[in-house]
C-alpha cells in the first residue's frame, strides 16, 4: 500500500493573502478545483482552529463515547446518519453521532444537556467553536469551486438551499489490529467500509491516529497521511452531480491498526431534504453532455439507504 499523493493547500493566509478576488485567491481557487477534479479530495492547513480548541474537542468526543450505552442511545433523530450508531453487527468497531446545524448554539446546548444533564460547558464551547469554524471553511471551499467554474452567481442560492451536519466518530482499535498491519487488504482491519459521501462537501478533522484511505484510479488503496494540524476535504456525490461529473467523489474507507482508538469529527454540508440536485445548463456542452437527471436529495438518500450499493448514484440518476 502506498501513501496518497494529495495536494496540501494553505488556507491560513487570510485575511491579507486570501482576500477574495486577489491573485493568491484566484490561484488557490484553481488548485482547489484541480484537486477535486483529479483526486476528489485534498489536505489543507487552517489556523482559525487553534490547537487548544482541537484538543478540547477531542477530549470531549472521547468523554462522549465513554458515556454509558443507555445514555448515548437517548440521542435519536429521524433523519439518516444523525442518531447514535454503535454496536452494529455490520460495523461493530465504529460509533457515531450527528448534530444538525451545530453553528446554532441552542442546538449544541440541547445536545450537551441530553448527554450530560449536570452540564459540560467545555465540551459545549469546543463543539460549537470547532463546528462553526469548519462551516466557514466549507463556505470558502465551495465559493472557490463555484468561482473556478465561473459560476459565482449560483453560490448564494446554493448556500440558501444547503444545511449542515456535524458528526463525531470513534473507530475502535481491536486486539488483533496489529497482527496484520502489513496486509493492506486485510478485512479485519477495515473499521468503516469503502464508500463515497452522498452530501456536497465533507471537511474532516482527526486526532493523531491515522487510518483514512482513498482508492486510486487503478483500484488500489492509498493511506492519507494527515499532517498534525491538517484537515481533509472530500467531494461528495451532490457536488459531483452539480459539476456534471467534472469533480470526482472520492471513494474512501477507514482502516485501524495498532492499539489506539481513532477519533474524528466532520462537517458535512448537504442539500436540504427538499432541494433539487441538478446540473446547471452552463456546465453542459458538446464535450460534457448531461450525465445526471435532476432529483430531490431526500429521495436519493432514501434510495441509497434501501440499496447501500456502490453504484447507487449511477442506478438512480444516470442518463
Amino acid at each position: 500500500m502506498g501513501v496518497a499523493q494529495l495536494p496540501l493547500l494553505d488556507f491560513s493566509m487570510e485575511p491579507l493573502g486570501l482576500e477574495v478576488g486577489s491573485e493568491s485567491w484566484r490561484e488557490l481557487c484553481t488548485k482547489v478545483r484541480e484537486a477535486c477534479e483529479t483526486h476528489g479530495c485534498f489536505l489543507l492547513t487552517y489556523e482559525k482552529i487553534p490547537e487548544n480548541l482541537r484538543e478540547d474537542m477531542f477530549m470531549g468526543i472521547k468523554s462522549l463515547f465513554d458515556l454509558p450505552q443507555e445514555t448515548k442511545t437517548k440521542y435519536v433523530n429521524p433523519k439518516p446518519y444523525r442518531s447514535y450508531a454503535g454496536k452494529n453487527q455490520l460495523v461493530p468497531f465504529y460509533e457515531s453521532l450527528g448534530l444538525d446545524e451545530p453553528q446554532k448554539l441552542a442546538a449544541v446546548e440541547a445536545f450537551t444537556h441530553l448527554m450530560w444533564p449536570e452540564g459540560n460547558t467545555s465540551f459545549c464551547e469546543a463543539l460549537h467553536g470547532v463546528s462553526s469554524e469548519m462551516l466557514e471553511l466549507n463556505y470558502m471551499v465551495l465559493k472557490m469551486i463555484f468561482e473556478s467554474f465561473g459560476m459565482e452567481n449560483y453560490y448564494a442560492s446554493h448556500i440558501e438551499d444547503s444545511t449542515s451536519v456535524f458528526r463525531m466518530m470513534r473507530y475502535i482499535a481491536r486486539p488483533s489490529g496489529g497482527a496484520a498491519a502489513d496486509d493492506a487488504d486485510d478485512d479485519e482491519d477495515i473499521t468503516l467500509r469503502a464508500h463515497t459521501d452522498k452530501n456536497t462537501i465533507t471537511i474532516l478533522c482527526q486526532n493523531q491516529v491515522q487510518g483514512l484511505e482513498v482508492q486510486t484510479k487503478d483500484g488500489n488503496w492509498d493511506q492519507v497521511m494527515v499532517p498534525q494540524h491538517g484537515l481533509v476535504v472530500i467531494v461528495g456525490e451532490a457536488l459531483k452531480v452539480w459539476s456534471n461529473g467534472r469533480l470526482k467523489a472520492a471513494r474512501h474507507r477507514v482502516v485501524t491498526r495498532g492499539e489506539q482508538d481513532r477519533y474524528s469529527c466532520g462537517l458535512f454540508s448537504l442539500p436540504k431534504e427538499e432541494s433539487i440536485v441538478q446540473v446547471p445548463s452552463e456546465l453542459v456542452d458538446k464535450e460534457h453532455p448531461l450525465l445526471y437527471r435532476p432529483f430531490i436529495f431526500a429521495e436519493y438518500i432514501s434510495f441509497y439507504a434501501s440499496k447501500l450499493s456502490d453504484d447507487a448514484l449511477e442506478i438512480y440518476a444516470c442518463i
